[in-house]
This record gives C-alpha cells, sequence and structure tokens, in this order.
C-alpha cells in the first residue's frame, strides 16, 4: 500500500464530493432556465456549457492556470487584492472540477425539466402555488431518475479527473494529489503494485457508484409502472 493511500483516497472523494454539493447548487437553476427559457441567446448558453465536454482537458486547465496566475487581470486582483492564490491548491482543482464537470449535472437536469409534463407545472401554478414550491414539491419529485443521474454522473466523473486537475494543481500530496496524479506518478516511477492500488480503489468505487445507479433506476421504474 502506497505510504500517502488513505490521505491521496480522502483528497479525492472530498473533491468529488465538494463539485457534485456546489454543481447540484449551481446546476438546478441553470438546468432550469435552460429547459423553460425562450432566450435567443439560449443555443450559446447550451453550448458555452457543453463545452467541457469536446475540449481536451488540459485546454481547460490551461486557460484555467493562466487566468489564476498573476499574469491576468483576474489573478493579479486575487492574489494582490484579496490575499487568494488558487493554483496549486485544493480551492483551484476544486473550481477547475466544476467548470469540467459542469455539463455532466446540467445536461441530465435540463433533460429532466424538459420531461415534466406541462400540465403538471400549470396545475400547479393554477393552485396557487410558488415557482420555488413547484420546483421543489413537484418538478423534483417527478424527475428524480434525472437528478440522480446527474449526481452520479458528476461524482463518478470527478474521481477521474486528470488533465485539469494536474494543469491546475500538480501533485502536491495532501493538497492536490488525487487518484488519478498519484496513478501518474506512480507508473512513471515504475511503481505498478502502488499505481495499481489506487487503479483497483477507483475501479471498485466506480463499479459500486453504477451499480448503486442502476439499481436505484430500476426501482423507480418498477414503482412507476
Amino acid at each position: 500500500m502506497p505510504p500517502d493511500y488513505w490521505q491521496t483516497l480522502r483528497l479525492t472523494l472530498a473533491l468529488a464530493a465538494c463539485t457534485t454539493a456546489l454543481l447540484l447548487g449551481l446546476g438546478l437553476p441553470l438546468a432550469y432556465a435552460l429547459a423553460y427559457g425562450r432566450s435567443r441567446f439560449k443555443p450559446l448558453a447550451e453550448a458555452i456549457v457543453s463545452l467541457p465536454l469536446v475540449l481536451p482537458p488540459t485546454v481547460i486547465g490551461f486557460y484555467l492556470l493562466v487566468a489564476f496566475s498573476d499574469s491576468s487581470a483576474l489573478g493579479r486582483f486575487l492574489i494582490n487584492k484579496l490575499g487568494i492564490s488558487l493554483n496549486f491548491t485544493f480551492p483551484g482543482i476544486l473550481l477547475g472540477s466544476l467548470v469540467y464537470s459542469l455539463p455532466f449535472m446540467v445536461q441530465p437536469l435540463q433533460a429532466g425539466f424538459a420531461q415534466v409534463p406541462r400540465s403538471l407545472r400549470e396545475a400547479a401554478y393554477t393552485l396557487g402555488k410558488s415557482r420555488l414550491t413547484t420546483l421543489w414539491r413537484v418538478l423534483l419529485p417527478t424527475m428524480r431518475p434525472a437528478l440522480l443521474n446527474g449526481l452520479v454522473l458528476t461524482f463518478a466523473h470527478t474521481l477521474g479527473e486528470f488533465g485539469v486537475v494536474l494543469m491546475i494543481g500538480g501533485s502536491l500530496p495532501g493538497r492536490t494529489r488525487v487518484a488519478s496524479i498519484a496513478i501518474y506518478d506512480e507508473v512513471q516511477s515504475l511503481h505498478y503494485d502502488q499505481a495499481n492500488a489506487y487503479a483497483l480503489s477507483l475501479l471498485g468505487l466506480a463499479f459500486v457508484i453504477l451499480v448503486a445507479l442502476y439499481w436505484f433506476t430500476k426501482r423507480d421504474a418498477a414503482r412507476l409502472s
């Protein structure tokens, strides 16, 4: 077992959990707006959300690295005015993960909102329910499979992030060295047994997450049928 195995695994799980929780809060209003909005700029917004799906992770990581450094106006403001340095820190890789995993949360939620019958929303509004109450009491329970998909996909995707995290965070033990980076480092050092320990852990976690997703999805389908 690698000497910093548990430390690296805890950091990996913390990154995935924080990313998933924050993207749920950010993704719900964004997905709602994309599903029900009629703005002519909607295709532009959808394209921006989907960019991480087609861009190489190193491209996203590079631009975030530059944006957070003192060579950019944003980076100088954060460093000189607020005393915040994001490169090679956990908050930095968290922000990178939020950008990179955004479509994995928003797209399932957007599809879930779009599939809710319009009559349900109109009935709730007719009964005097606010948009927030309708969202909480009507929409979210109806689109629970889509919500679960977004949560699971975001968490699982963040577990395996490599390019973005490496560009922004490097490989600092206890700070930015997550399991995917640790695998790369161990392979580079020809420590295949230690790399295998991390790889098996990620494989096991991904398998358990997917089994749970399919089990809950099947149970919900059986309950509704």
